[in-house]
Formats: structure tokens, C-alpha cells, sequence
């Protein structure tokens, strides 16, 4: 159990003086991505370190200031807060099937050694039946006892939505992850299909993220640590929210996983398997023992930067400075500071 509620934090530090205190350790990466994720090949953040650890901050390149500021907000935690105690020692997880043709999402289920695969669907320029193919595909590598999940990424409209689920039926999905871009899109799907719905954009693009349980919007939510602004910040969120939490990653670097991995590792009840298991979307890491799954379990655990890891991707790290400095002006003047022991 947790010494106390998350919700109250131990004592609180001065912003300005803290982004002043880690950026002289700040470290950028740009990681190759084996296949194409979300649009993009090329993975890339940045690192801080503080006294408790080192923290990610990688915001995707089309967020602005504003929406930065919560990936700035995780990294400062880790970096000088650390976490609450876990309530458990590992954390079961997905493998993520990108949008691939149906032999390679096959090899990709058989060989990650977990019992819950999330397919991406949806993608721009792939027909419906490249979708249902894949499933298809999937399903049969992870034989019926294994659970199967799609996630569209807000790509379909209601009637398309409606039209591919149906169709996907026979496979068992236990849920389908953003199906419809906004929150009265998902609220009119849960009424036409019986698949439950999962709100991931809904919730960690949205100016106030418990908005999705009033507007019916969905079933589970799925929550991510970084976009969240940190471990505690999504707790709070999973509290109040009241519905089943899925942990996902962001694609981090094992830094950046294992904030998720001990926003997960913290939840009183975690019914779901998580998407924590994305190293395999990267072709390299900043530690010397990345957080990968074994028997389709994370261990909890922090992740160190090794100097000669990074070295293999370090980038100039002028841009991520001034982006480090722009979302900072949109912080709190005041930021939870370290646990009290």
C-alpha cells in the first residue's frame, strides 16, 4: 500500500528554480523506429537528470507549448520526486501490432510471449479488409484464450466505425481504443456496437480529461504518464474518472516506460493488461537494460541512462532546450517536490 494518498503531495518546489537546476543535464535522442508508428520513423526527446533519477521529456513534434508543459511535468517528477510505492512487483502487457500486412502482425504476436495483442487499425491509405486481415491474423497467433484489441487512433467516423467492428466481431475484441476523434463520436458508437470503447486521445489531448465519463464516452480509459503530466497527476485522473485504467506508453525510451510502469504499478486495481511493452518500436535504447517483457510482464523498476547507450543516439540538444523552455511557461509556479520517507 501507498504511506499515503496520492493525491497529497509531500511539499512543493519552485518551478523556475528547478527547470533551472536540471537543464545544464538535459541529453536529446533521435531513435530510428524498424517500422513506421503514428506517421513517423524517428523517435526522438530528451533526458534530464535529478536527484531521484532521470526523467523523459518527448512531447510528439506537432505539440505545442501548452500541451508540452504535462510531458515537462512527468520528466520533473522523476527526475526529482520519484514515485509512490507500488502495489505490485510487475505489470502485465500488451505486444503492439503496428499496421502491418497480416504474415508480419503474425510473427510480431508469435514471438513477443504475451497473451494480449493491440492491433492497430485504421491507418490512412490501408482499406477496411487490410484491417480485418490483420485481426484475422492475430487472433489466430494468439489462439482463443489470448485477448485481442484494436486501436484506430481517432481514424474511423461513426458509420465506418460502426461498419469495421461489426465486421471484426468474430474475433473477440476486448475492446476497440479511440475508434471516433471526439467524445460525442465515442458516446453514439457505444449506443450502436457491443464492443466496449477505450478513450485514449480523448483523455490525454483534452483540456479536462474527466469529461469522457460524463459524456458516456466510454468503457475503459487508457492513460499515459507522460501526457498526463506525470505519475500522480494520473492517478488523480484514474480516481476520479471511476472506470478500468489501461497504462500506455507515449513510445519512450525504458526512461519514459517506467513512469508508466509505476503509474501502473501504483493503481489499486489494474484489470487490464498494459501498453507498456513498445521497446520492440525502437531500434535502440538509452540504458543498458531496457525495460523489455518477459512472459508478457514488465518488472517494476526504474531505468538509468547509460553514457554509452545514449551515445549511440545523441542529438544536438538546442531545440529540445528551447522547447524544455517554452512548455516550463506554462507550468505551475510551484510543482510537488520528493516524498516524505
Amino acid at each position: 500500500m501507498v504511506d499515503r494518498p496520492v493525491t497529497e503531495p509531500a511539499g512543493t518546489v519552485a518551478t523556475a528554480e528547478l527547470v533551472a537546476e536540471l537543464l545544464p543535464t538535459l541529453r536529446a535522442f533521435a531513435i530510428p523506429m524498424p517500422i513506421r508508428f503514428r506517421g513517423t520513423t524517428l523517435r526522438e526527446g530528451a533526458l534530464l537528470q535529478g536527484p531521484t533519477g532521470w526523467g523523459e521529456f518527448s512531447p510528439f513534434p506537432e505539440y505545442g507549448p501548452r500541451e508540452c508543459a504535462r510531458w515537462l511535468a512527468c520528466a520533473l517528477e522523476a527526475a526529482t520526486a520519484g514515485w509512490p510505492t507500488p502495489v505490485r512487483k510487475s505489470v502485465p502487457v500488451n505486444v503492439t501490432v503496428p499496421a502491418v500486412g497480416a504474415a508480419k502482425a503474425r510473427a510480431i504476436v508469435g514471438g513477443s510471449g504475451c497473451r494480449t495483442a493491440k492491433v492497430k487499425v485504421a491507418e490512412p491509405g490501408q482499406p477496411e479488409s487490410a484491417d480485418v486481415a490483420r485481426v484475422a491474423a492475430v487472433r489466430e497467433a494468439i489462439g482463443p484464450q489470448g485477448k485481442v484489441r484494436v486501436d484506430a487512433n481517432g481514424g474511423w467516423d461513426v458509420g465506418s466505425a460502426e461498419r469495421v467492428l461489426t465486421a471484426l466481431a468474430e474475433f473477440n475484441l476486448e475492446y476497440a481504443e479511440q475508434p471516433c476523434a471526439t467524445l460525442a463520436e465515442l458516446a453514439e458508437l457505444r449506443q450502436r456496437v457491443a464492443v466496449p470503447v477505450a478513450a485514449d486521445e480523448s483523455i490525454r489531448r483534452a483540456d479536462d480529461p474527466l469529461k469522457v465519463r460524463a459524456a458516456g464516452a466510454a468503457d475503459i480509459v487508457v492513460l499515459k504518464a507522460q501526457p498526463l503530466g506525470g505519475v500522480r497527476s494520473a492517478l488523480r485522473i484514474a480516481e476520479q474518472c471511476g472506470l478500468p485504467v489501461v497504462v500506455s506508453s507515449a513510445v519512450d525510451t525504458s526512461v519514459g516506460l517506467s513512469a508508466g510502469v509505476a503509474l501502473a504499478a501504483a493503481l489499486p486495481v489494474l484489470e487490464h493488461a498494459c501498453g507498456l511493452a513498445t521497446m520492440s518500436l525502437l531500434a535502440g535504447d538509452v540504458t543498458a537494460d531496457p525495460l523489455v517483457a518477459l512472459d508478457g510482464e514488465l518488472p517494476v523498476r526504474p531505468a538509468a541512462v547509460d553514457p554509452d547507450a545514449l551515445a549511440s543516439w545523441e542529438v544536438d540538444p538546442a531545440g529540445w532546450r528551447c522547447r524544455l523552455l517554452a512548455a516550463a511557461e506554462f507550468l505551475p509556479e510551484q510543482l510537488p517536490g520528493p516524498e516524505r520517507r
